[in-house]
């Protein structure tokens, strides 16, 4: 005896039955949100509220800021001859691509700060819509989506690069498009391996044509062509989609995924991810290749005993222009008032300072600055180094393979820069792995947000966090904006705005 009385009307309660696990096929499936026609109004409703502050007095000043005085002038003789024809005052660093798209803008808008600028607002902005549905497909949530665009959209030094005629703002939306179709080509293929289950084999399926693994090659071809940094994104992005592919094979049940892989995939990424980008980064120089006076054109010509005659001379001039572009970048240490290094990006420790004249008074003889300054938001990018150690916790702690996807950018956009210290640095440098770091940001705020089963309580009290540090984002980027757009201000109140002393 217990001592425990029982009454015999009362049933016991049946015991819960075990969880059942997930099948292969419910490990594949892929599930996204149903209210796709509605994310889509919100998404394009953030995309002309980003576009709209991007266009506020972007013509203003008219004058060429900071490196303006190259990019402008060499996109404006793209227009005119199909390649950069300024050698004689500088020598041509940097693929053609970027210079492209500020052309398009002057021709048509003419050769104005509003022709050089606005296809940098228009790159900010795709940026923008890019990553907002980037981030919804990877949590399967509309509200985690808005907000890394709207996180990305009032990001202080992506909205002054989205308002300067220079090249690194279009590498955000090149970068994000390859990486948005390495996603939807992650999600179909496990799609097709649930699909064919019942013929896996040792190795597994042949998955057939993956289109969007192809254009993602050819986006990150067009990032190359813009920056060479672009090359850092193609390969973490290459390997993280081969172990996509090996990890899909392993929850499909295939015994030998690795080698699965290798057999069955790794020939496709071949060409996808080495054949593709350089045939689309050598579309990209078709003006230089037509071209009779470009630079180095006719390298080859002058130079016939060179290493490998039966390759074309032009590929051989464009292979040799490549060297002294390579040489000049590795070289490039000349001191300047705005360098800075990757350590102290990650806290906005030396932002630039592009414009800011003299001589402005106030009607009583007050001084008035005039400012803009490449700076992030602090408010946001303080917490990328805590959202930056989150992301590697869920890797390590949980697999979670959206952090790995967050750390993969960040690696290629930040710590690739940790390997030529000596190199001379600026912290714009920072623009095509900031969509990763508001990536890691709005992941870790899902957790806080919590999950759907945590309860209501649990949900409020999260979401309630969430919309708070959002608006303290908005608010930390609206005090800003004057020093953010050259808006005159009185001596205290741009004082005011200079938190730290390495932005003077």
């Amino acid at each position: 005896m217990t001592g425990i009385e029982v009454d015999p009307a009362v049933p016991e309660a049946p015991p819960e039955p075990p969880l059942r696990p997930l099948s292969r096929r419910d490990r594949l499936m892929v599930v996204l949100p149903s209210d796709r026609v509605t994310s889509w109004v919100w998404v394009l409703g953030l995309a002309l509220l980003a576009f709209a502050v991007r266009l506020f007095r972007l013509s203003y000043p008219s004058d060429l800021i900071f490196d303006e005085a190259y990019y402008p002038p060499e996109g404006n003789e793209l227009l005119d001859f199909g390649y950069e024809y300024n050698r004689g005052y500088t020598f041509i660093v940097h693929p053609p691509l970027g210079k492209w798209c500020i052309a398009v803008g002057e021709y048509l808008f003419g050769y104005n700060s509003l022709g050089w600028r606005i296809p940098s607002a228009v790159a900010g902005t795709i940026a923008v819509v890019l990553l907002a549905r980037i981030v919804r497909r990877m949590t399967r949530s509309t509200l985690l989506g808005l907000v890394a665009g709207l996180l990305l959209a009032f990001d202080g030094l992506s909205f002054v690069l989205s308002r300067t005629g220079l090249l690194d703002i279009f590498l955000q939306p090149f970068l994000l498009a390859g990486f948005a179709c390495l996603l939807v080509d992650r999600d179909r293929y496990r799609t097709r391996l649930a699909a064919g289950l019942d013929r896996l084999g040792t190795l597994g399926p042949r998955i057939g044509p993956r289109g969007f693994r192809l254009a993602a090659g050819v986006f990150f071809g067009l990032a190359c062509s813009v920056k060479w940094s672009g090359v850092y994104f193609l390969a973490g992005f290459a390997i993280l989609s081969l172990l996509w592919d090996r990890a899909a094979r392993r929850s499909a049940g295939v015994g030998r995924p690795t080698r699965g892989v290798v057999l069955r995939d790794l020939p496709g990424a071949a060409w996808a991810y080495g054949v593709v980008p350089v045939l689309t980064y050598l579309v990209t120089w078709t003006g230089w290749f037509l071209g009779e006076s470009a630079q180095g054109r006719h390298w080859a010509a002058a130079n016939p005993d060179t290493s490998y005659p039966f390759i074309p001379g032009a590929l051989r001039s464009l292979w040799h222009m490549h060297g002294e572009m390579l040489a000049f970048h590795s070289g490039l240490s000349s001191p300047h008032p705005w360098e800075s290094k990757p350590w102290s990006w990650l806290v906005d420790g030396r932002p630039i300072l592009l414009w800011n004249p003299q001589g402005l008074t106030d009607g009583s003889g007050g001084q008035l600055v005039r400012y803009i300054l490449m700076v992030g938001t602090p408010a946001l990018w303080l917490v990328f180094a805590p959202a930056l150690l989150w992301m590697v916790w869920r890797l390590l702690a949980h697999r979670d393979w959206r952090a790995g996807a967050a750390l993969v950018g960040i690696a290629a956009g930040w710590l690739s820069w940790f390997v030529n210290l000596e190199r001379t640095m600026f912290i714009f440098y920072m623009a095509p792995v900031v969509p990763f770091f508001v990536m890691a940001v709005t992941l870790a705020l899902g957790d806080v947000l919590g999950r759907a089963s945590d309860g209501p309580i649990r949900r409020q009290l999260g979401l309630g966090a969430l919309s708070l540090y959002v608006g303290l984002v908005l608010v930390n980027f609206g005090y800003f904006l004057p020093v953010l757009t050259g808006m005159p201000l009185s001596y205290d109140d741009w004082l005011a705005r200079m938190w730290f002393p390495s932005w003077f």
